[in-house]
């Protein structure tokens, strides 16, 4: 970032724990560091078992078709002896389309499932840039009709089923819920949008400023793309369901919540895609929060804003299956 970029302030309470989270994970990511980032995998997946286990929670992994057939891993997570039928929340993991599983991210589901007797299903799309564009958004989409067609069998709702991610997760959630509006199916109840990542382009105000600071700068959102899209990156040759942001006409989409903070990358793609919704007649919820990077709820839970804004998420989710 240049001396003369101006940007939004870092809430003091997040600014200290960036500090810290600098000391693990570099503010610019590069294809280069792949390999090593998934050996070390952010999703903590011995913590999230355990975090299951101690809430009463079963988890089970079946192998369904993903894009063009090939196999791939969803996993279903419940309470212990649930019965009877609830709400569907299908969740689709962060990590810049490169890294990441589907554990990661998903406790944040827990509470919501257990309130409202559902049932959670996590997939295991394919990473770029092995496996580009359009596998990660076909494989959730796969995983989604998956789903509906077992909701009997999964004790879930039809009617009541939600999608939701953070970050890539999250546009991989609204990449999603285009192709179910364009294919006409499944429905969805709503789409929870965790400072998605929408917009391939690399034009706005709020990557500018964050660039070589924070959580997933400027360069990081530059090699996610390219390995997403490689030399379509950019270009005109580029879907709305690997990118929403170029989504012209959002009529027809479920209801949305969405989030970000204000000194994050993502910042204008969100409040971008919240005004489309808007102007296509969709309701659609927008929280900024001052003085956020990306993903602080997860690097820094207790602050205050962080509380703020699982608060947030907590009360649209309840409104919405209440």
């Amino acid at each position: 970032m240049t001396e003369t970029t101006l940007r939004p302030p870092f809430d003091p309470e997040l600014e200290a724990a960036l500090a810290l989270v600098g000391d693990q994970l570099p503010s610019t990511l590069t294809a280069e560091m792949i390999p090593l980032l998934r050996q070390n995998p952010v999703s903590g997946e011995d913590e999230v078992f355990t975090v299951l286990d101690e809430r009463g929670f079963t988890h089970r992994d079946l192998t369904i078709a993903g894009h063009g057939g090939d196999e791939i891993v969803v996993t279903v997570i419940e309470k212990e002896g649930r019965t009877g039928t609830g709400p569907g929340f299908f969740h689709t993991h962060g990590g810049g389309m490169i890294i990441g599983n589907r554990w990661l991210g998903v406790v944040g589901f827990l509470d919501w499932a257990e309130r409202f007797n559902g049932v959670i299903v996590t997939v295991e799309y394919r990473l770029a840039p092995e496996f580009p564009d359009p596998y990660p958004v076909e494989d959730c989409y796969a995983g989604l009709v998956w789903t509906a067609d077992n909701a009997a069998d999964l004790g879930i709702d039809p009617d009541r089923i939600l999608i939701g991610g953070g970050s890539a997760g999250g546009g991989l959630a609204a990449g999603t819920a285009l192709l179910a509006r364009d294919r006409r199916g499944p429905a969805l109840i709503g789409q929870l949008l965790i400072y998605p990542m929408l917009d391939d382009r690399d034009e706005s105000v709020s990557t500018q400023q964050i660039d070589g600071i924070g959580v997933w700068d400027r360069g990081s959102n530059i090699t996610g793309w390219t390995a997403l899209l490689g030399d379509r990156k950019g270009t005109d040759d580029v879907s709305i369901y690997a990118a929403p942001a170029r989504a012209t006409d959002l009529a027809g989409l479920p209801p949305a919540f969405i989030d970000c903070g204000s000194a994050e990358v993502f910042r204008d793609e969100d409040v971008a895609y919240a005004t489309k919704l808007w102007e296509a007649g969709v309701q659609a919820e927008l929280h900024v929060w001052a003085g956020g990077f990306h993903g602080f709820d997860m690097f820094a839970p207790h602050a205050a804003v962080a509380q703020a804004m699982l608060a947030a998420r907590n009360d649209w989710v309840n409104r919405l299956l209440g």
